[in-house]
């Protein structure tokens, strides 16, 4: 059984996530007792499914605080000291639906979501009918927006004068980054911010094609900048002035290079994942701090690594991947709404082509290269000789697929997807395309080498 993708349990409701399945979930994550807030995003399922989920979880014993709809990063706030669960499928369709947990402030880890899993295979009865845990229920986001704004106050400057415009998509943004923002004094001009489950305003995962009306807005009007949300408000994405997206590594760049500023600590790292930019390492190391990688969907993975093999002067000053950050300061889940007021603030304090002025932005590419899941791991691993014979001047990195870095800043990574029956390409350099289609031709003979 593998319940658990890289964010999470995710599919459709019809067939992957049921109402049966999530009051199994429920009574599986329950049999660790104690306390979990259950909240869950605008999708019209979520309210069946949260039913469930309260169901299996006191069942098992544990007790439980509804807390309704709200973006998953007040979840995982106010999952501290206690546990959390979200009824989300985060970016996907409306057809979709999916459950997260959390345990003190952070995703629950693979030793989590394995035991999990264990429970729901086995599939136990209820607990004693007197040891059922109980439910209440709160309205949680007047705390988590205060709690948001006090901590973006820490960064950058006032945003009274700035213009930003917001696109919620339909999703929990709208009822979190509107208001946050506005408290911080800034102009905001919101799109799509009603809470809808169909999402008739744009498809929930923020790209530069779905967010046309926001680039169009933005750069019609006079906003200073535009920030886009997903479904559950755990993703972020910026346009600039002109009605661009800012690329999203760029977006990492700025606010991993602020945050190690920003530390007082000896040895401060940000903690990335295989597939972003060398301009986040570039601006990190100009800043003073050091990266860590670890693989996709696991920065709370290698948060923890990073603190538990660190020395003394070590800290975790940020950790993030393309779209989700962890500002680790404020808490150790990812939270889009902290992102859109910390980077309004630095917009207003700097200005975003000031911002962006010392990031050098390579042209950069992504491929797929179709790869049966059974035949995944052989083809890695020739891959793993291969890619170094073909580019014997780059630095060699086997921790998480395999990463090549070049003299000067470019960079390749192929890594096996965990979705599809293919291998990710990625590719930054200043000759990109002749990279990616040698990079390609490499990876294609190691996946069909094994079929000769």
């Amino acid at each position: 059984m593998e319940l658990f993708g890289t964010a999470g349990i995710r599919g459709g409701v019809r067939s992957d996530v049921t109402p049966e399945l999530a009051l199994a979930v429920g009574r599986a994550a329950g049999a660790d007792g104690g306390e979990f807030v259950l909240g869950r995003d605008g999708r019209t399922t979520g309210d069946g499914l949260a039913a469930a989920m309260e169901a299996g979880l006191t069942s098992a014993g544990a007790d439980v605080v509804r807390v309704g709809q709200v973006p998953t990063p007040a979840v995982g706030y106010a999952s501290r000291g206690r546990r959390g669960a979200v009824v989300t499928a985060s970016h996907n369709p409306p057809t979709d639906n999916g459950i997260k947990l959390f345990a003190d402030g952070r995703e629950y880890d693979d030793e989590a979501e394995a035991r999990v899993e264990a429970r729901v295979a086995d599939d136990p009865d209820p607990v004693s009918w007197d040891e059922w845990g109980s439910t209440t229920r709160t309205d949680l986001l007047p705390e988590y927006l205060a709690a948001v704004t006090d901590y973006a106050r820490e960064h950058g400057a006032a945003l009274d004068g700035l213009t930003v415009a917001v696109d919620c998509g339909n999703g929990m943004a709208s009822l979190a980054t509107p208001q946050v923002l506005g408290e911080l004094d800034a102009d905001v001009q919101a799109l799509h911010a009603n809470v809808d489950g169909h999402f008739p305003g744009r498809e929930s995962k923020p790209t530069a094609e779905t967010l046309g009306d926001l680039r169009e807005f933005v750069a019609d009007g006079d906003a200073d900048v535009g920030l886009g949300h997903d479904g559950d408000a755990d993703r972020i994405v910026v346009v600039d002035a002109d009605g661009s997206v800012v690329h999203e590594d760029t977006v990492l760049a700025i606010l991993a290079e602020h945050y190690v500023h920003a530390s007082a600590a000896g040895d401060p790292v940000v903690v990335t994942t295989p597939n972003t930019s060398g301009r986040v390492d570039e601006r990190v190391e100009a800043a003073g701090g050091r990266v860590e990688r670890v693989r996709l969907g696991a920065l709370h993975v290698g948060i923890a690594a990073a603190r538990r093999k660190g020395t003394d002067g070590t800290s975790v000053a940020f950790a993030a991947e393309p779209w989700k950050h962890v500002h680790t300061r404020f808490g150790g889940w990812i939270d889009g709404v902290a992102s859109a007021a910390v980077f309004a603030r630095l917009v207003a304090d700097r200005g975003l082509e000031t911002l962006r002025e010392p990031v050098i932005e390579r042209p950069y590419r992504k491929a797929d290269v179709r790869c049966p899941d059974e035949d995944k791991t052989a083809a890695m691993g020739r891959l793993a000789d291969r890619l170094p014979e073909t580019f014997p001047g780059a630095s060699v990195s086997t921790d998480h697929g395999v990463r090549l870095t070049f003299p000067g800043g470019g960079w390749i990574l192929v890594r096996p997807s965990g979705t599809e029956p293919c291998l990710r390409v990625y590719v930054e350099s200043d000759d990109v395309d002749a990279l990616v289609d040698e990079v390609t031709a490499v990876a294609k003979d190691a996946v069909s080498y094994g079929r000769l």
